[in-house]
Protein backbone atom coordinates (compact mmCIF):
# COMPACT_ATOMS: atom_id res chain seq x y z
CA UNK A 1 0.00 0.00 0.00
CA UNK A 2 1.27 3.55 -0.58
CA UNK A 3 1.50 6.14 1.19
CA UNK A 4 -1.52 7.97 -1.00
CA UNK A 5 -4.22 6.08 0.80
CA UNK A 6 -3.31 6.47 4.08
CA UNK A 7 -6.99 5.75 5.86
CA UNK A 8 -8.70 8.91 7.25
CA UNK A 9 -8.23 8.39 11.24
CA UNK A 10 -10.87 10.84 12.76
CA UNK A 11 -9.41 13.26 15.59
CA UNK A 12 -11.89 12.69 18.71
CA UNK A 13 -12.21 16.02 20.88
CA UNK A 14 -9.89 16.87 23.53
CA UNK A 15 -12.33 15.51 26.58
CA UNK A 16 -11.36 14.04 29.68
CA UNK A 17 -13.63 11.44 30.80
CA UNK A 18 -14.02 9.63 34.25
CA UNK A 19 -14.99 6.16 35.73
CA UNK A 20 -16.61 7.36 38.43
CA UNK A 21 -20.01 5.76 38.95
CA UNK A 22 -22.13 8.98 40.07
CA UNK A 23 -25.61 7.03 40.54
CA UNK A 24 -24.47 5.53 43.78
CA UNK A 25 -22.97 8.83 45.49
CA UNK A 26 -25.52 11.05 48.09
CA UNK A 27 -26.41 14.64 47.16
CA UNK A 28 -23.58 15.97 49.20
CA UNK A 29 -21.03 13.83 47.75
CA UNK A 30 -22.30 14.64 44.18
CA UNK A 31 -21.84 18.47 45.09
CA UNK A 32 -18.88 18.07 46.45
CA UNK A 33 -17.28 16.18 42.56
CA UNK A 34 -19.07 18.95 40.83
CA UNK A 35 -17.23 21.67 42.97
CA UNK A 36 -13.97 19.42 42.59
CA UNK A 37 -14.60 19.43 38.87
CA UNK A 38 -15.27 23.35 38.52
CA UNK A 39 -12.09 23.89 40.38
CA UNK A 40 -9.76 21.08 38.22
CA UNK A 41 -7.69 23.09 35.48
CA UNK A 42 -8.78 20.62 32.69
CA UNK A 43 -12.68 21.57 33.31
CA UNK A 44 -13.54 22.88 30.05
CA UNK A 45 -12.17 19.55 28.60
CA UNK A 46 -14.93 17.76 31.73
CA UNK A 47 -18.01 18.26 29.73
CA UNK A 48 -19.16 14.94 29.89
CA UNK A 49 -18.25 14.44 33.47
CA UNK A 50 -20.31 17.17 34.66
CA UNK A 51 -23.74 16.20 32.87
CA UNK A 52 -22.99 13.11 34.12
CA UNK A 53 -22.68 14.52 37.57
CA UNK A 54 -26.01 16.80 37.19
CA UNK A 55 -28.00 13.69 35.94
CA UNK A 56 -27.29 11.80 38.38
CA UNK A 57 -27.42 14.59 41.42
CA UNK A 58 -31.05 15.17 39.99
CA UNK A 59 -32.29 11.26 39.70
CA UNK A 60 -30.59 11.08 43.41
CA UNK A 61 -32.55 14.27 44.33
CA UNK A 62 -35.98 12.73 42.68
CA UNK A 63 -35.76 9.92 44.28
CA UNK A 64 -35.33 10.91 47.65
CA UNK A 65 -38.02 13.73 47.30
CA UNK A 66 -40.33 10.81 46.55
CA UNK A 67 -39.20 8.83 49.97
CA UNK A 68 -39.95 11.89 52.10
CA UNK A 69 -43.26 12.28 50.58
CA UNK A 70 -42.31 15.16 48.42
CA UNK A 71 -44.07 16.08 44.92
CA UNK A 72 -41.07 17.29 42.58
CA UNK A 73 -40.83 18.70 39.12
CA UNK A 74 -38.64 16.46 37.50
CA UNK A 75 -35.33 18.32 35.42
CA UNK A 76 -35.03 16.99 32.28
CA UNK A 77 -31.39 15.23 31.38
CA UNK A 78 -29.99 16.77 27.71
CA UNK A 79 -27.58 14.69 26.02
CA UNK A 80 -24.04 16.37 26.25
CA UNK A 81 -22.07 15.66 22.73
CA UNK A 82 -19.40 17.72 21.53
CA UNK A 83 -21.23 19.93 18.65
CA UNK A 84 -21.50 23.15 17.07
CA UNK A 85 -21.66 25.94 19.69
CA UNK A 86 -25.14 27.10 17.84
CA UNK A 87 -26.81 23.63 18.72
CA UNK A 88 -25.29 23.39 22.16
CA UNK A 89 -25.80 26.85 23.00
CA UNK A 90 -29.64 26.14 23.01
CA UNK A 91 -29.59 22.89 24.74
CA UNK A 92 -27.77 24.36 27.58
CA UNK A 93 -30.32 27.19 27.52
CA UNK A 94 -33.18 24.94 27.97
CA UNK A 95 -31.36 23.05 30.53
CA UNK A 96 -30.96 26.61 32.40
CA UNK A 97 -34.60 26.33 31.68
CA UNK A 98 -35.49 23.39 32.84
CA UNK A 99 -33.33 23.86 36.05
CA UNK A 100 -35.46 27.63 37.25
CA UNK A 101 -38.75 25.36 37.94
CA UNK A 102 -38.07 25.01 41.59
CA UNK A 103 -40.08 22.78 44.37
CA UNK A 104 -42.76 24.56 46.97
CA UNK A 105 -40.56 25.19 50.35
CA UNK A 106 -38.66 21.57 51.57
CA UNK A 107 -35.46 20.48 52.78
CA UNK A 108 -33.60 19.30 49.96
CA UNK A 109 -34.16 23.36 48.53
CA UNK A 110 -31.31 24.64 49.93
CA UNK A 111 -28.79 21.64 48.17
CA UNK A 112 -30.68 21.97 44.82
CA UNK A 113 -30.32 25.59 44.47
CA UNK A 114 -26.55 25.60 45.81
CA UNK A 115 -26.15 22.85 42.75
CA UNK A 116 -28.01 24.77 40.46
CA UNK A 117 -25.55 27.92 41.22
CA UNK A 118 -22.74 25.58 40.40
CA UNK A 119 -23.98 24.38 37.89
CA UNK A 120 -24.96 28.05 35.60
CA UNK A 121 -22.34 29.22 37.05
CA UNK A 122 -19.81 26.58 34.85
CA UNK A 123 -22.94 26.41 32.31
CA UNK A 124 -21.25 29.65 31.24
CA UNK A 125 -18.22 29.09 31.44
CA UNK A 126 -18.36 26.22 29.54
CA UNK A 127 -20.43 28.37 26.92
CA UNK A 128 -18.14 31.09 26.54
CA UNK A 129 -15.11 28.44 26.44
CA UNK A 130 -17.05 26.46 23.37
CA UNK A 131 -17.86 30.09 21.78
CA UNK A 132 -14.15 30.67 21.63
CA UNK A 133 -13.15 27.91 20.53
CA UNK A 134 -15.22 27.81 18.15
CA UNK A 135 -14.39 31.60 16.83
CA UNK A 136 -10.62 30.42 16.78
CA UNK A 137 -11.59 27.01 14.41
CA UNK A 138 -13.22 29.46 12.18
CA UNK A 139 -10.36 32.03 11.82
CA UNK A 140 -7.61 29.16 11.17
CA UNK A 141 -10.17 27.39 8.61
CA UNK A 142 -9.67 30.90 7.00
CA UNK A 143 -6.36 31.13 7.35
CA UNK A 144 -5.93 27.74 5.86
CA UNK A 145 -7.97 28.50 3.34
CA UNK A 146 -5.42 31.62 2.41
CA UNK A 147 -2.43 29.23 2.87
CA UNK A 148 -4.55 27.12 0.16
CA UNK A 149 -5.13 29.97 -2.08
CA UNK A 150 -1.22 31.11 -1.81
CA UNK A 151 -0.50 27.22 -2.67
CA UNK A 152 -2.42 27.26 -5.72
CA UNK A 153 -0.60 30.61 -6.91
CA UNK A 154 2.78 28.90 -6.40
CA UNK A 155 1.97 26.27 -8.60
CA UNK A 156 0.12 28.88 -11.19
CA UNK A 157 3.85 30.48 -11.63
CA UNK A 158 5.72 28.01 -12.62
CA UNK A 159 8.78 30.00 -11.92
CA UNK A 160 12.29 28.33 -11.36
CA UNK A 161 12.79 26.23 -8.31
CA UNK A 162 15.14 27.71 -6.67
CA UNK A 163 12.78 30.96 -6.37
CA UNK A 164 9.34 28.35 -5.68
CA UNK A 165 10.88 26.14 -3.40
CA UNK A 166 11.75 28.35 -0.40
CA UNK A 167 8.31 30.00 -0.72
CA UNK A 168 6.86 26.48 -0.73
CA UNK A 169 8.41 25.30 2.64
CA UNK A 170 7.32 28.96 3.40
CA UNK A 171 3.54 27.88 3.08
CA UNK A 172 4.38 24.31 4.56
CA UNK A 173 5.02 25.87 7.84
CA UNK A 174 2.60 28.40 7.68
CA UNK A 175 0.38 25.30 7.34
CA UNK A 176 1.64 23.44 10.45
CA UNK A 177 1.51 26.08 12.43
CA UNK A 178 -1.95 26.88 12.28
CA UNK A 179 -4.41 24.88 14.82
CA UNK A 180 -7.81 23.08 14.49
CA UNK A 181 -10.53 23.20 12.33
CA UNK A 182 -14.40 23.10 12.73
CA UNK A 183 -14.73 18.85 12.89
CA UNK A 184 -17.25 19.22 9.57
CA UNK A 185 -14.63 20.92 7.50
CA UNK A 186 -11.29 18.70 8.58
CA UNK A 187 -11.43 16.11 5.75
CA UNK A 188 -12.34 18.29 3.34
CA UNK A 189 -9.59 21.12 3.97
CA UNK A 190 -6.98 18.12 4.29
CA UNK A 191 -7.30 16.21 1.40
CA UNK A 192 -7.73 19.58 -0.83
CA UNK A 193 -4.06 21.13 0.88
CA UNK A 194 -2.47 17.38 -0.11
CA UNK A 195 -3.97 17.30 -3.27
CA UNK A 196 -2.14 20.48 -3.93
CA UNK A 197 1.13 19.85 -2.16
CA UNK A 198 1.16 16.56 -4.31
CA UNK A 199 0.46 18.59 -7.38
CA UNK A 200 3.12 21.03 -6.49
CA UNK A 201 5.79 18.02 -6.46
CA UNK A 202 4.56 16.81 -9.56
CA UNK A 203 4.03 19.64 -11.67
CA UNK A 204 7.02 21.91 -10.44
CA UNK A 205 10.01 21.56 -12.18
CA UNK A 206 12.49 20.47 -9.22
CA UNK A 207 15.81 19.78 -9.44
CA UNK A 208 17.02 16.68 -7.68
CA UNK A 209 19.30 17.98 -5.46
CA UNK A 210 16.69 20.32 -3.60
CA UNK A 211 13.84 17.54 -4.10
CA UNK A 212 16.04 14.67 -2.14
CA UNK A 213 16.84 17.13 0.70
CA UNK A 214 12.67 17.31 0.90
CA UNK A 215 12.24 13.64 0.79
CA UNK A 216 15.39 13.36 3.18
CA UNK A 217 13.82 15.65 5.67
CA UNK A 218 10.18 13.95 4.99
CA UNK A 219 12.09 10.81 5.74
CA UNK A 220 13.44 11.82 9.03
CA UNK A 221 10.29 13.05 10.51
CA UNK A 222 8.08 10.16 9.64
CA UNK A 223 10.98 7.61 11.08
CA UNK A 224 10.48 9.84 14.24
CA UNK A 225 6.70 9.27 13.69
CA UNK A 226 7.49 5.53 13.48
CA UNK A 227 9.80 5.51 16.51
CA UNK A 228 7.19 7.23 18.37
CA UNK A 229 4.50 4.66 17.49
CA UNK A 230 6.27 1.88 18.20
CA UNK A 231 7.15 3.31 21.94
CA UNK A 232 3.32 4.30 22.48
CA UNK A 233 2.60 0.36 21.99
CA UNK A 234 4.55 0.27 25.22
CA UNK A 235 2.67 2.38 27.00
CA UNK A 236 0.75 0.59 30.14
CA UNK A 237 -2.24 3.08 29.31
CA UNK A 238 -3.64 1.34 26.10
CA UNK A 239 -6.43 4.39 26.24
CA UNK A 240 -4.02 6.94 26.35
CA UNK A 241 -1.72 5.40 23.47
CA UNK A 242 -4.56 5.07 20.87
CA UNK A 243 -5.51 8.74 21.17
CA UNK A 244 -1.77 9.52 20.82
CA UNK A 245 -1.77 7.55 17.95
CA UNK A 246 -4.31 9.34 16.21
CA UNK A 247 -2.28 12.74 16.89
CA UNK A 248 0.57 11.41 15.18
CA UNK A 249 -1.76 10.24 12.52
CA UNK A 250 -2.83 13.94 12.01
CA UNK A 251 0.89 14.44 12.42
CA UNK A 252 1.75 12.25 9.36
CA UNK A 253 -0.38 13.70 6.98
CA UNK A 254 0.82 17.31 6.97
CA UNK A 255 4.23 16.21 5.62
CA UNK A 256 5.34 15.60 2.35
CA UNK A 257 6.20 12.37 0.58
CA UNK A 258 9.13 10.53 0.57
CA UNK A 259 11.55 9.17 -1.94
CA UNK A 260 9.72 6.46 -3.73
CA UNK A 261 11.94 3.51 -2.90
CA UNK A 262 11.51 4.10 1.27
CA UNK A 263 7.46 4.90 0.43
CA UNK A 264 6.09 1.57 1.02
CA UNK A 265 8.68 0.50 3.46
CA UNK A 266 7.85 3.59 6.05
CA UNK A 267 4.41 3.39 5.29
CA UNK A 268 4.90 -0.43 6.50
CA UNK A 269 6.42 0.40 9.38
CA UNK A 270 3.87 2.89 10.15
CA UNK A 271 1.05 0.99 10.37
CA UNK A 272 2.33 -2.15 11.59
CA UNK A 273 3.07 0.12 14.85
CA UNK A 274 -0.62 1.02 14.36
CA UNK A 275 -1.63 -2.02 14.17
CA UNK A 276 -0.10 -3.04 17.45
CA UNK A 277 -1.84 -0.22 19.45
CA UNK A 278 -5.11 -0.98 17.19
CA UNK A 279 -4.93 -4.31 18.91
CA UNK A 280 -4.10 -4.02 22.10
CA UNK A 281 -7.20 -1.52 22.07
CA UNK A 282 -9.71 -3.57 20.73
CA UNK A 283 -7.93 -6.54 23.11
CA UNK A 284 -8.54 -4.12 26.10
CA UNK A 285 -11.74 -3.66 25.43
CA UNK A 286 -13.13 -7.26 24.71
CA UNK A 287 -11.02 -7.38 27.90
CA UNK A 288 -13.36 -4.52 29.79
CA UNK A 289 -16.37 -6.31 27.88
CA UNK A 290 -16.08 -9.30 29.57
CA UNK A 291 -15.35 -8.48 32.82
CA UNK A 292 -18.06 -5.60 32.47
CA UNK A 293 -20.62 -8.83 31.67
CA UNK A 294 -19.33 -10.84 34.78
CA UNK A 295 -20.39 -7.74 36.59
CA UNK A 296 -23.25 -7.61 35.35
CA UNK A 297 -24.09 -11.24 35.82
CA UNK A 298 -23.32 -10.70 39.83
CA UNK A 299 -25.49 -8.02 40.02
CA UNK A 300 -28.36 -9.58 38.95
CA UNK A 301 -28.09 -12.10 40.88
CA UNK A 302 -28.26 -10.06 43.81
CA UNK A 303 -31.22 -8.27 42.11
CA UNK A 304 -32.81 -11.52 42.38
CA UNK A 305 -32.07 -12.29 45.73
CA UNK A 306 -33.45 -8.58 46.83
CA UNK A 307 -36.49 -9.07 44.88
CA UNK A 308 -37.17 -12.41 46.29
CA UNK A 309 -36.81 -10.88 49.57
CA UNK A 310 -38.82 -7.99 49.04
CA UNK A 311 -41.35 -10.28 47.73
CA UNK A 312 -41.83 -12.35 51.15
CA UNK A 313 -44.83 -12.00 53.53
CA UNK A 314 -43.96 -10.22 56.90
CA UNK A 315 -46.18 -10.68 59.76
CA UNK A 316 -43.89 -9.44 62.99
CA UNK A 317 -41.39 -6.56 63.37
CA UNK A 318 -38.57 -9.31 64.09
CA UNK A 319 -38.79 -10.79 60.29
CA UNK A 320 -38.93 -7.33 58.97
CA UNK A 321 -34.98 -6.27 60.99
CA UNK A 322 -33.94 -10.22 59.79
CA UNK A 323 -34.47 -9.17 55.98
CA UNK A 324 -33.14 -5.50 56.39
CA UNK A 325 -30.21 -7.10 57.50
CA UNK A 326 -30.08 -9.29 54.23
CA UNK A 327 -30.63 -6.22 52.24
CA UNK A 328 -27.93 -4.56 54.05
CA UNK A 329 -25.58 -7.61 53.43
CA UNK A 330 -26.67 -7.56 50.04
CA UNK A 331 -25.54 -4.09 49.29
CA UNK A 332 -22.34 -4.51 51.11
CA UNK A 333 -21.57 -7.18 47.96
CA UNK A 334 -22.92 -4.58 45.58
CA UNK A 335 -20.45 -1.99 46.20
CA UNK A 336 -17.69 -4.28 46.02
CA UNK A 337 -18.54 -5.16 42.78
CA UNK A 338 -17.07 -2.98 39.47
CA UNK A 339 -18.96 -1.32 36.27
CA UNK A 340 -21.35 -3.28 33.89
CA UNK A 341 -21.29 -1.77 30.92
CA UNK A 342 -22.06 1.33 29.88
CA UNK A 343 -25.54 0.57 28.16
CA UNK A 344 -26.38 -1.81 30.66
CA UNK A 345 -24.89 -0.24 34.28
CA UNK A 346 -27.58 2.33 34.57
CA UNK A 347 -30.08 -0.25 34.11
CA UNK A 348 -29.00 -2.99 36.32
CA UNK A 349 -28.58 -0.15 39.47
CA UNK A 350 -32.21 1.27 38.58
CA UNK A 351 -33.41 -2.52 38.99
CA UNK A 352 -31.41 -3.29 42.00
CA UNK A 353 -32.29 0.40 43.68
CA UNK A 354 -36.11 -0.55 42.60
CA UNK A 355 -36.18 -3.87 44.77
CA UNK A 356 -34.59 -2.38 47.57
CA UNK A 357 -36.66 0.64 47.63
CA UNK A 358 -39.83 -2.15 47.44
CA UNK A 359 -39.06 -4.36 50.41
CA UNK A 360 -38.25 -0.66 52.21
CA UNK A 361 -42.01 0.68 51.31
CA UNK A 362 -43.76 -2.31 52.14
CA UNK A 363 -41.56 -2.09 55.46
CA UNK A 364 -42.64 1.49 56.18
CA UNK A 365 -46.52 0.69 54.72
CA UNK A 366 -46.29 -2.26 57.25
CA UNK A 367 -44.92 -0.06 60.56
CA UNK A 368 -47.99 2.83 59.33
CA UNK A 369 -50.35 0.07 59.76
CA UNK A 370 -48.68 -1.29 62.79
CA UNK A 371 -48.99 1.97 64.32
CA UNK A 372 -52.76 2.79 63.29
CA UNK A 373 -53.52 -0.36 65.14
CA UNK A 374 -51.92 0.29 68.41
CA UNK A 375 -53.13 3.63 68.41
CA UNK A 376 -56.89 1.84 67.33
CA UNK A 377 -56.32 -0.39 70.30
CA UNK A 378 -55.47 2.11 72.28
CA UNK A 379 -58.12 3.98 71.76
CA UNK A 380 -60.54 1.24 72.72
CA UNK A 381 -58.56 0.61 75.57
CA UNK A 382 -59.21 3.54 77.02
CA UNK A 383 -62.97 3.10 76.31
CA UNK A 384 -63.03 0.15 78.66
CA UNK A 385 -61.10 1.78 81.07
CA UNK A 386 -64.00 4.91 81.31
CA UNK A 387 -66.82 2.70 81.08
CA UNK A 388 -65.39 0.64 83.51
CA UNK A 389 -65.20 3.77 86.35
CA UNK A 390 -68.41 5.01 85.10
CA UNK A 391 -69.35 1.47 86.58
CA UNK A 392 -67.36 0.53 89.61
CA UNK A 393 -69.88 2.67 91.51
CA UNK A 394 -73.24 0.45 90.59
CA UNK A 395 -74.77 -1.80 92.88
CA UNK A 396 -76.52 -3.72 90.59
CA UNK A 397 -74.34 -6.27 91.86
CA UNK A 398 -75.46 -9.53 89.05
CA UNK A 399 -75.53 -7.23 86.43
CA UNK A 400 -72.48 -5.15 86.86
CA UNK A 401 -70.35 -8.35 87.57
CA UNK A 402 -72.12 -9.83 84.13
CA UNK A 403 -70.80 -6.37 82.74
CA UNK A 404 -67.44 -6.44 83.72
CA UNK A 405 -66.98 -9.93 82.91
CA UNK A 406 -67.39 -8.94 79.82
CA UNK A 407 -65.11 -6.06 79.70
CA UNK A 408 -62.61 -8.21 80.72
CA UNK A 409 -63.15 -10.19 78.08
CA UNK A 410 -63.32 -7.36 75.42
CA UNK A 411 -59.82 -6.19 77.38
CA UNK A 412 -58.56 -9.33 76.01
CA UNK A 413 -59.44 -9.59 72.62
CA UNK A 414 -57.85 -6.27 71.69
CA UNK A 415 -54.58 -6.08 70.60
CA UNK A 416 -51.18 -4.28 71.42
CA UNK A 417 -50.59 -0.66 72.50
CA UNK A 418 -47.91 2.07 72.89
CA UNK A 419 -45.72 0.20 75.11
CA UNK A 420 -45.25 2.97 77.36
CA UNK A 421 -48.76 3.44 78.10
CA UNK A 422 -49.59 -0.50 78.72
CA UNK A 423 -49.16 -0.70 82.28
CA UNK A 424 -50.80 2.46 83.40
CA UNK A 425 -53.98 1.41 81.21
CA UNK A 426 -53.88 -1.62 82.55
CA UNK A 427 -53.23 -0.85 86.11
CA UNK A 428 -56.24 1.87 85.51
CA UNK A 429 -58.79 -0.39 84.02
CA UNK A 430 -57.74 -3.37 87.04
CA UNK A 431 -58.31 -0.91 89.68
CA UNK A 432 -61.79 -0.24 88.28
CA UNK A 433 -62.93 -3.73 88.40
CA UNK A 434 -61.05 -4.18 91.75
CA UNK A 435 -62.76 -1.22 93.35
CA UNK A 436 -66.50 -2.60 92.00
CA UNK A 437 -65.76 -6.64 93.27
CA UNK A 438 -64.19 -5.21 96.44
CA UNK A 439 -67.26 -3.44 97.21
CA UNK A 440 -69.77 -6.10 95.86
CA UNK A 441 -67.58 -8.39 98.27
CA UNK A 442 -68.08 -6.54 101.31
CA UNK A 443 -71.98 -6.49 100.63
CA UNK A 444 -72.15 -9.77 99.80
CA UNK A 445 -75.37 -11.68 101.53
CA UNK A 446 -74.82 -13.82 104.71
CA UNK A 447 -74.72 -17.44 102.31
CA UNK A 448 -72.01 -15.76 100.04
CA UNK A 449 -70.17 -14.73 103.08
CA UNK A 450 -66.69 -14.33 100.74
CA UNK A 451 -64.43 -13.33 103.09
CA UNK A 452 -65.17 -15.73 105.78
CA UNK A 453 -64.73 -18.18 102.73
CA UNK A 454 -61.35 -16.69 102.62
CA UNK A 455 -60.34 -17.28 105.54
CA UNK A 456 -61.81 -20.77 105.59
CA UNK A 457 -59.51 -21.62 102.43
CA UNK A 458 -56.24 -20.51 104.53
CA UNK A 459 -56.93 -22.08 106.99
CA UNK A 460 -57.16 -25.04 105.18
CA UNK A 461 -53.89 -24.50 103.50
CA UNK A 462 -52.29 -24.63 106.63
CA UNK A 463 -53.80 -27.47 107.63
CA UNK A 464 -52.23 -29.37 104.19
CA UNK A 465 -49.26 -27.83 105.22
CA UNK A 466 -48.95 -28.85 108.78
CA UNK A 467 -50.29 -32.43 108.05
CA UNK A 468 -47.75 -35.22 108.51
CA UNK A 469 -47.43 -38.28 106.35
CA UNK A 470 -47.65 -41.40 107.84
CA UNK A 471 -46.21 -43.38 105.50
CA UNK A 472 -49.41 -45.69 104.80
CA UNK A 473 -50.18 -44.59 101.00
CA UNK A 474 -53.82 -45.20 101.55
CA UNK A 475 -54.12 -43.12 104.67
CA UNK A 476 -52.37 -40.06 103.43
CA UNK A 477 -54.01 -40.87 99.64
CA UNK A 478 -57.41 -40.89 102.11
CA UNK A 479 -56.63 -37.66 103.70
CA UNK A 480 -55.87 -36.13 100.72
CA UNK A 481 -59.03 -36.67 99.31
CA UNK A 482 -60.43 -35.40 102.41
CA UNK A 483 -58.82 -31.99 102.33
CA UNK A 484 -59.85 -32.10 97.95
CA UNK A 485 -63.56 -32.30 99.55
CA UNK A 486 -63.17 -29.58 102.24
CA UNK A 487 -62.03 -27.40 99.72
CA UNK A 488 -64.22 -28.24 97.33
CA UNK A 489 -66.84 -27.81 100.06
CA UNK A 490 -66.21 -24.13 100.64
CA UNK A 491 -67.83 -21.40 98.73
CA UNK A 492 -66.50 -18.71 96.52
CA UNK A 493 -64.12 -16.13 97.67
CA UNK A 494 -62.91 -11.96 96.61
CA UNK A 495 -62.76 -11.99 93.06
CA UNK A 496 -59.21 -10.00 93.65
CA UNK A 497 -58.05 -13.04 95.97
CA UNK A 498 -59.50 -16.46 94.10
CA UNK A 499 -56.27 -16.81 91.94
CA UNK A 500 -53.53 -16.40 94.75
CA UNK A 501 -56.00 -18.48 97.18
CA UNK A 502 -56.34 -21.25 94.38
CA UNK A 503 -52.30 -21.27 93.58
CA UNK A 504 -51.10 -21.65 97.21
CA UNK A 505 -53.66 -24.63 97.84
CA UNK A 506 -52.76 -26.08 94.83
CA UNK A 507 -48.57 -25.49 95.73
CA UNK A 508 -49.56 -27.46 99.51
CA UNK A 509 -51.27 -30.16 97.97
CA UNK A 510 -48.10 -30.68 95.47
CA UNK A 511 -45.62 -30.00 98.29
CA UNK A 512 -47.41 -32.67 100.61
CA UNK A 513 -48.41 -35.10 98.54
CA UNK A 514 -46.03 -35.53 95.89
CA UNK A 515 -44.70 -38.63 96.60
CA UNK A 516 -48.25 -40.85 96.09
CA UNK A 517 -48.26 -43.04 93.43
CA UNK A 518 -50.03 -42.13 90.14
CA UNK A 519 -53.00 -44.58 90.98
CA UNK A 520 -53.80 -43.09 94.17
CA UNK A 521 -53.56 -39.47 92.76
CA UNK A 522 -56.52 -40.84 89.88
CA UNK A 523 -58.49 -42.19 92.69
CA UNK A 524 -58.43 -39.16 94.40
CA UNK A 525 -59.59 -37.34 91.49
CA UNK A 526 -62.76 -39.09 91.02
CA UNK A 527 -62.75 -40.27 94.71
CA UNK A 528 -65.78 -37.71 95.94
CA UNK A 529 -68.97 -38.02 94.61
CA UNK A 530 -71.27 -34.93 94.90
CA UNK A 531 -73.73 -34.49 97.74
CA UNK A 532 -75.99 -32.33 96.10
CA UNK A 533 -76.69 -30.86 92.86
CA UNK A 534 -75.27 -27.56 94.46
CA UNK A 535 -72.44 -29.27 95.96
CA UNK A 536 -71.74 -30.42 91.83
CA UNK A 537 -72.44 -27.25 90.47
CA UNK A 538 -69.22 -26.05 92.90
CA UNK A 539 -67.28 -28.86 92.29
CA UNK A 540 -67.01 -28.11 88.61
CA UNK A 541 -66.77 -24.40 89.62
CA UNK A 542 -63.76 -25.14 91.33
CA UNK A 543 -62.44 -27.24 88.77
CA UNK A 544 -63.14 -24.61 85.93
CA UNK A 545 -61.40 -22.17 87.98
CA UNK A 546 -58.13 -24.04 88.36
CA UNK A 547 -58.31 -24.51 84.71
CA UNK A 548 -58.48 -20.68 83.85
CA UNK A 549 -55.65 -20.02 85.98
CA UNK A 550 -53.03 -23.12 84.44
CA UNK A 551 -54.35 -21.84 81.13
CA UNK A 552 -53.07 -18.45 82.25
CA UNK A 553 -50.07 -19.87 83.25
CA UNK A 554 -49.38 -21.19 79.98
CA UNK A 555 -50.15 -17.94 78.24
CA UNK A 556 -47.40 -16.38 80.55
CA UNK A 557 -44.91 -19.63 79.64
CA UNK A 558 -45.85 -19.00 75.51
CA UNK A 559 -45.43 -15.19 75.44
CA UNK A 560 -41.47 -15.77 76.04
CA UNK A 561 -41.11 -17.70 73.06
CA UNK A 562 -41.07 -17.09 69.10
CA UNK A 563 -43.82 -17.70 66.85
CA UNK A 564 -46.11 -18.28 69.75
CA UNK A 565 -49.34 -16.72 68.37
CA UNK A 566 -51.42 -19.76 67.41
CA UNK A 567 -50.80 -21.41 70.78
CA UNK A 568 -51.34 -18.09 72.82
CA UNK A 569 -54.94 -18.31 70.78
CA UNK A 570 -55.62 -21.66 71.18
CA UNK A 571 -54.99 -21.01 75.38
CA UNK A 572 -57.14 -17.71 74.96
CA UNK A 573 -60.52 -19.36 73.60
CA UNK A 574 -60.32 -21.78 76.34
CA UNK A 575 -60.16 -19.62 78.78
CA UNK A 576 -63.08 -17.50 77.33
CA UNK A 577 -65.02 -20.66 76.73
CA UNK A 578 -64.39 -21.88 80.66
CA UNK A 579 -65.18 -18.29 81.88
CA UNK A 580 -68.87 -18.10 79.92
CA UNK A 581 -69.09 -21.92 81.84
CA UNK A 582 -68.30 -20.04 85.37
CA UNK A 583 -70.95 -17.40 84.59
CA UNK A 584 -73.51 -19.87 84.24
CA UNK A 585 -72.62 -22.28 86.90
CA UNK A 586 -72.86 -19.28 89.19
CA UNK A 587 -76.34 -18.32 87.27
CA UNK A 588 -77.53 -22.13 88.28
CA UNK A 589 -75.58 -22.25 92.21
CA UNK A 590 -77.13 -18.61 92.92
CA UNK A 591 -80.67 -20.23 91.95
CA UNK A 592 -80.45 -23.20 93.85
CA UNK A 593 -79.21 -20.94 96.64
CA UNK A 594 -81.93 -18.51 96.66
CA UNK A 595 -84.92 -21.56 96.10
CA UNK A 596 -83.83 -22.89 99.27
CA UNK A 597 -83.85 -19.99 101.53
CA UNK A 598 -87.31 -19.70 100.18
Amino acid sequence: MSEEFIPDVEMTSDVVESNVNYSEMTLAELVQAFEQLAANEERMKMFKEAEAIKAAFYRRLLKEKADAGIVSVAVAEEDSQDEEVGSQEQAEDESAAQMQESVSDNPFDEIEKGFKNLYNKYKKERAEYNRQLEKEREDNLVKKQAVIEDLKALLDKQEDVNATFPEFREIQNRWRAIGPVPMQNYRNINETYQLYVEQFYDMVKINRELRDLDFKKNLEVKEKFCEEAEALAENPSVVEAFKELQKLHEQWKEYGPVAKEFREQIWERFKAATSVINKKYQAHFEAQKEIQAENLAKKTVLCEQVEEIAGREVTESNQWNAFSKEIEDIQKIWKTIGFASKKENQKIYDRFRAACDKFYGRKRDFYTEYKDNINSNLEKKIALCVEAEELKTSTDWKKTTDRFINLQKQWKEIGAVPRKKSDLLWKRFRAACDEFFAERDKNAKPENDFYGNLKAKQHLIEEIRAYVLTGDEAEDTKAMQAFAERWQSIGFVPFKEKDKVTQAYKEAVQEKFAGLSRASRKSRQGARAPRSEKDRLIQKYNALEQDIVTYENNIGFFAMSKNAEPLIKQMQERIDKAKEELTALADKIRQITEESNN
